[in-house]
């Protein structure tokens, strides 16, 4: 990076770097598993604290696994219920920053700062592809609905689409003018959304890499977007303290949440579109209404900056990722 770009993104992450460093010899812990099904809003049914810091986390489509990242990166799948190891295995140079199921759940792509992206066989942790198309730090990534392609997007301003079984680049898209933080595909298969530093998010046509949309809503820097599942809507999270809802065709803003008191790390539709959970810098998890923004409930079990929210499949639990990762009762 040039010297000037790389105390933008010092200044960026610098807090959650020194977040992450003091927590990275934190012990090993499971705590007992609960039935789901009787649980109130909000109770955890287990945690888990990894030797290294803990970044990334991802729901199986299934709902029956949790994919973790660490700091030191490693990759590793635990089962949701219990919490006991499925597999670890220690793939990347550096932290896994991201990490994401293939829609079928057979595989994984964890995106890394050793600038790399990552594909594992979901069921033995044997890795299946390496991308090296990056020339910086990779800081997200998703599949298409298909399984076919993987969006991967980093600090070289680019985002890269690229098969998932060859590593063939199809496109690089270069819309964004610095960091692209974030990348999400829309469920309908036909759009990429890109959050930025530059403040906007950016969208674009998922088979040609024609630029559709720019969104200007936030005044700082774009850290996570995500789509509604019906495609007709994107929330987007900024370290301005804001999550904006807005159309994905038009660029309209539909509302704006300001629950949070710091930074918003994460965005998270439900599975059934209603409810919206995001996740920030002042540790806490708000599930609000997608629709009036509405707050609904706000999780406080951990103790530093919350980094990844997941809902599983059935929208019934959360698993969140700050000082440790944590499963509780969504609904």
């Amino acid at each position: 990076m040039q010297p000037l770009r790389a105390l933008q993104w010092l200044l960026a992450i610098g807090c959650f770097v020194l977040l992450l460093t003091a927590c990275s010899f934190a012990h090993h812990t499971v705590g007992p598993a609960r039935p789901v099904t009787s649980l109130r809003l909000g109770t955890r049914s287990w945690s888990y604290r990894a030797p290294f810091s803990l970044i990334a986390a991802a729901w199986s489509p299934d709902g029956k696994y949790l994919a973790l990242g660490e700091d030191d990166g490693t990759v590793q799948v635990r089962d949701a219920v219990t919490g006991g190891i499925d597999f670890r295995v220690h793939g990347h140079m550096n932290r896994v920053w991201a990490i994401a199921w293939s829609p079928d759940g057979k595989r994984l792509a964890s995106a890394s700062w050793d600038r790399t992206v990552q594909v594992w066989d979901a069921a033995t942790g044997g890795r299946l592809l390496t991308y090296g198309g990056h020339t910086d730090l990779v800081l997200a990534v998703a599949w298409s609905p298909d399984g076919k392609r993987i969006a991967s997007s980093s600090s070289d301003n680019t985002v890269q689409v690229w098969d998932a079984i060859s590593g063939k680049l199809v496109y690089t898209y270069r819309g964004n003018s610095d960091t692209v933080s974030a990348v999400a595909w829309s469920p309908d298969g036909k759009r990429i959304a890109s959050g930025c530093f530059d403040h906007t998010v950016q969208v674009w046509d998922a088979t040609t890499g024609q630029h559709t949309l720019t969104y200007r809503g936030h005044s700082s820097y774009v850290w996570a977007v995500a789509w509604s599942p019906d495609s007709k809507r994107i929330a987007s999270g900024s370290t301005d303290g804001t999550v904006q809802v807005w159309d994905a065709a038009t660029g309209k803003q539909a509302l704006t949440y300001r629950g949070h008191s710091n930074g918003v790390q994460v965005v998270a539709w439900s599975p059934d579109g209603q409810r919206i959970a995001s996740g920030s810098w002042d540790a806490t998890v708000q599930i609000w209404d997608a629709t009036s923004g509405r707050p609904v409930f706000t999780y406080r079990g951990h103790a530093d900056l919350v980094t990844a929210v997941t809902w599983s499949q059935d929208g019934k639990r959360i698993a969140s990722v700050g000082d440790d990762v944590q499963i509780w009762q969504a609904s």
